[in-house]
């Protein structure tokens, strides 16, 4: 992935410079690598005999053997958990870890898979780690870009930022990627196409996309909401394809039509083509500020998403919230 090398070159300066921090905030767009550039670090970091003239692990030592076996004990991952959130004993967990002695390696490290998904009771409980770290231990937090993380968290944290691949970029290392799959399931060049503009060039999010059936689902969405938009279906049908992708999602797709809003607002083109009649109709409608209202309300659905809330149902909210964008029809006079 050779957009993720000028960050890791920065990052190998301070660690030349002995100034590898404590806790690294690795912060990117969705799909972009940051898990693996967070792999890639704790392998280097817990290896035995890294190649420093190209700042890479061995790949022969017993670190790297256990690291490439995916069982390293000195290498720990918390992710959300079916609550989409990071709850307080997984930090109570990561914290007793983080005090402990390394098992078998000289360090150990700790992902944080995202630091943005932190609850606020677990968000507080990491503090103290991250105020009174071990020497032995280094703490890699991955945050989605746009997604809050505390202020507390991120200042006790050094921030490198992994930038998203231009589209030629993002083609070229998904057209290598799809070359892997079996013929049978190798998607087109033009949905692969598709793929890039709905991921806004996230180039694992392209992947995900053209390997799953988000692609189709997304299509019969945009349909029902341009149906429902004018009148032609009823609200818990135009909600079916939404809940049947999920809410994270549902909010992604959400998410990108109101920057597009805002983007013909401001006089820019939209990223996706396929909703931009729409789009620019709304927006020929409405001021600009209208786009941020409905920003507002699909981040209030990301939130009560800490609540297990029905996909269904907070997807039929904000389809009411886009509806009210629509012009209002006037009677005909006489």
């Amino acid at each position: 992935m050779a957009w993720l090398q000028d960050s890791w070159d920065r990052l190998m300066q301070r660690m030349t410079g002995g100034r590898l921090p404590h806790a690294l905030l690795v912060t990117g767009e969705n799909g972009v690598g940051k898990r693996l550039f967070a792999d890639a670090l704790a392998g280097l970091l817990v290896c035995e005999k890294p190649a420093m003239a190209g700042d890479s692990p061995c790949g022969t030592c017993k670190q790297c053997e256990l690291v490439a076996a995916g069982t390293h004990p000195d290498i720990r991952v918390y992710t959300p958990e079916k609550s989409r959130m990071i709850k307080i004993d997984q930090i109570r967990a990561l914290s007793s870890f983080a005090v402990g002695s390394p098992q078998v390696a000289s360090r150990k490290v700790a992902i944080i898979d995202r630091a943005d998904q932190l609850n606020i009771n677990s968000a507080n409980a990491l503090l103290k780690t991250l105020e009174e770290p071990a020497d032995d231990v280094t703490l890699v937090l991955l945050q989605e870009s746009g997604r809050p993380v505390l202020p507390t968290i991120r200042s006790r944290c050094q921030s490198l930022l992994i930038a998203t691949p231009g589209r030629d970029q993002a083609a070229t290392w998904l057209a290598g990627a799809v070359k892997e799959l079996d013929d049978d399931s190798r998607p087109t060049p033009e949905q692969c196409e598709k793929a890039l503009g709905l991921a806004a060039n996230a180039p694992r999010l392209a992947l995900e996309y053209v390997t799953g059936n988000f692609i189709t689902t997304r299509d019969e969405a945009l349909e029902n909401f341009r149906c429902f938009m004018k009148g032609q279906l009823s609200l818990a049908e135009a909600a079916k394809p939404f809940k049947a992708m999920g809410l994270e999602s549902a909010l992604w797709l959400f998410e990108g039509w109101a920057g597009d809003l805002a983007r013909i607002g401001a006089g820019s083109q939209p990223r996706d083509k396929d909703a931009a009649d729409m789009l620019t109709f709304l927006a020929s409608h409405n001021p600009p500020w209208r786009a941020h209202e409905i920003l507002d309300a699909i981040h209030e659905s990301r939130s009560a998403g800490v609540y297990n809330v029905s996909p269904e149902l907070e997807a039929g909210r904000l389809l009411i919230a886009w509806q009210k964008l629509m012009p209002v029809r006037r009677p005909a006079a006489g």
